[in-house]
């Protein structure tokens, strides 16, 4: 006891002198970087971006969440009563809408990586034989791109027609897009257009290539997960269709209420939700980094 009490005293003491001396802040032993990472609600705001639904706030998502796992527990509890089934059938709905949106996230992110070797190109030439300034071809390109990325372009323009500064104008659209592609190909325009040179050419036809590879070896990849990806989809439905089966055999709903039936529902829940989350994980093709962020 008085080890731990002298060790305390000893480490506030250290800290007291590192924050009047260094001016060192937080509790750790070395000072901190200084640079804080996105809060729970930002990273939320970025990630329902990525998945096309930006207008939608934070709260209305949980709400929606919330709302989804209270139906799932009613009707959890009309199938097979109790109270730890209807919990886990309720988590288990609850987490649809998180599932849903990043499906739909996957898709709007291999629709963009699709996308950006063909606006790569149709860049350069803008910039090159048409002579559209940077900013315009840019703007221009993207506009008239695919659905999943207008949003953020139109969004980008405005900020150019308000603002006419490049440099946010990019900002804009990289928070919007939050895509490696996206901040390769930004700041590789931004720089050109600050500092000026005459290999941007060269260098935008470098990433296109890049990217086109890129997508030929994820496509390729995807098409051999074809047939592991739809026995995952068709599996998970083989258990819950073996449950409301059993309720229609003799007493089932009954055994489903005693306390070793809910402890069954809840684990076999459990289990298939853990599968498909192990699974998903298994068959996740690697991202790129963002570096600009």
């Amino acid at each position: 006891m008085i080890w731990a009490l002298a060790a305390t005293a000893g480490y506030g003491a250290y800290l007291l002198y590192t924050a009047y001396a260094f001016r060192w802040s937080g509790l750790r032993l070395t000072p901190s970087s200084g640079r804080r990472g996105p809060s729970p609600t930002e990273r939320l705001r970025q990630w329902m971006r990525q998945a096309g639904i930006e207008d939608v706030e934070p709260r209305e998502f949980v709400a929606v969440t919330v709302a989804l796992a209270a139906v799932g527990a009613v009707s959890g509890f009309l199938l097979f009563g109790g109270v730890l089934a209807p919990l886990a059938v309720g988590a288990f709905v609850g987490s649809s809408p998180v599932a849903s949106y990043r499906v739909r996230r996957a898709n709007r992110r291999a629709t963009a990586n699709d996308a950006w070797p063909q606006l790569i190109e149709e860049i350069r030439v803008l910039t090159g034989a048409a002579g559209r300034s940077i900013p315009q071809a840019l703007l221009e390109v993207g506009r008239r791109g695919p659905e999943e990325l207008r949003s953020a372009f139109d969004a980008a323009h405005r900020e150019w027609v308000i603002t006419t500064d490049f440099e946010r104008t990019v900002a804009v659209l990289k928070e919007r897009l939050a895509d490696p592609t996206a901040d390769a190909t930004c700041e590789t325009l931004l720089v050109a257009h600050q500092i000026g040179g005459g290999d941007l050419d060269r260098r935008l036809a470098e990433l296109a290539e890049d990217r086109r590879v890129d997508n030929l070896g994820r496509k390729d990849a995807r098409a051999k997960q074809a047939g592991v990806r739809f026995a995952r989809r068709f599996v998970i439905a083989v258990p819950i269709g073996m449950a409301v089966a059993g309720m229609s055999l003799g007493d089932g709903r009954a055994s489903y209420q005693s306390a070793s039936g809910q402890i069954m529902v809840a684990l076999g829940l459990s289990l298939v939700a853990l599968c498909w989350v192990w699974s998903g994980a298994m068959l996740k093709l690697p991202d790129t980094d963002r570096v600009f962020d």
